[in-house]
């Protein structure tokens, strides 16, 4: 009897919808809620077990289940638990996925199990209102200090803005929505809720680093960054030697610093697509003198050939990969009115 239990589960871990986590789109699920219905990963399961008055889990394979759970298993699943949890989901809001953190995930999963955020519409929170104030500790740009300050998000203004005392009447800086990303960062900003917000300033890339003591962040996220870490680069002349620089691929927008909390890009490159000459070659040019890393990429533009070099082969992969997901698909008719007035900067 165990047995086929045992291969009933299984069974319905193979229909399509149940082979990728409910929560986060994890292959090869092998948990579930059996108050829910839903299959999920291991790490979305110790998630779900923080919100026991909602859902309940085992393990698919290693623990014992009863015919009337399997039951309800099938008669549910996950196609089932997205049209009923995820029904009345915002356009905006972003669904994280596996390689997310903690944080965004655990907010994702309390706003569809335990708060019922997209079957009630009024239940969501004040961001579907289109507009929400309130304090984040903002990292000072020159002396790494977080103060308090209180940020405004306007839905119909278009913008983010924030003040550097509560009472001012202007803000310090207005973050126009459409050149706005955000991404959670907390390894880098050293705080579960760290979040790292970029825009275009004069234009010029600009990043704020901000957390919020009980994670409740500014939640009109855009995307997560294709790509970062670091890689050496060489100048425009292709004579100078290389030096390590901290690279955020965001989008068509490879960014460079000098660390990973600068406020402002060193320099700015615009990737194209293929279509438009642009391509993605590994290794370096034959010549090329003054790089300590060994594994190079070459990215050739109508302009001229940026060089940079990577510390493992590993890292190399992955920004090849990075940049010729973007180099394959056709630009959008904005992005070439971007790409008109981008400024490369060696």
């Amino acid at each position: 009897m165990a047995k086929e239990k045992k291969r009933a589960l299984l069974e319905l871990l193979h229909r399509d919808g149940n082979q990728l986590c409910a929560d986060c789109g994890a292959p090869d699920p092998d948990w579930a809620s059996y108050t829910l219905g839903v299959f999920i990963c291991l790490s979305c399961s110790g998630i779900h077990r923080n919100v026991p008055n909602v859902s309940k889990v085992k393990s698919v394979r290693l623990d014992a289940w009863d015919e009337a759970q399997i039951e309800f298993m099938a008669c549910n699943g996950n196609h089932a638990g997205r049209a009923k949890y995820e029904s009345k989901t915002p356009s905006f809001y972003y669904k994280p996925t596996f390689s997310d953190c903690q944080l965004l995930r655990e907010q994702w999963i309390r706003a569809k199990y335990e708060r019922k955020e997209f079957i009630y519409a009024e239940k969501q929170e004040p961001y579907s209102a289109g507009y929400r104030e309130g304090f984040l500790w903002k990292r000072g740009r020159d002396n790494g200090q977080f103060l308090s300050r209180k940020f405004v998000l306007t839905e119909r203004e278009g913008a983010l803005k924030y003040f550097n005392k509560n009472d001012a009447k202007e803000p310090k800086a207005i973050m126009k929505i459409e050149h706005l990303n955000a991404t959670f960062q907390p390894a880098k900003i050293g705080n579960p809720h760290g979040l790292q917000i970029t825009y275009l300033k004069d234009n010029s890339t600009r990043n704020i680093f901000v957390y919020h003591e009980d994670g409740k962040l500014v939640p009109k996220l855009s995307r997560n960054y294709l790509k970062e870490g670091y890689m050496e680069k060489t100048g425009p002349k292709q004579t100078e030697g290389f030096k390590k620089r901290w690279f955020t691929m965001d989008d068509r927008r490879l960014m460079y610093f000098k660390d990973p909390l600068d406020a402002f890009a060193r320099g700015e490159v615009f990737i194209g697509s293929k279509e438009n000459s642009y391509t993605v070659l590994e290794g370096l040019p034959p010549s090329t003198q003054g790089h300590h890393w060994q594994h190079g990429i070459t990215i050739v533009t109508p302009d001229r050939k940026f060089l940079f070099a990577c510390e493992t082969e590993g890292d190399q992969r992955e920004w090849i990969a990075a940049f010729q997901k973007v180099i394959n698909r056709p630009m959008l008719p904005q992005e070439y009115a971007v790409e008109a007035h981008f400024k490369h900067k060696p």
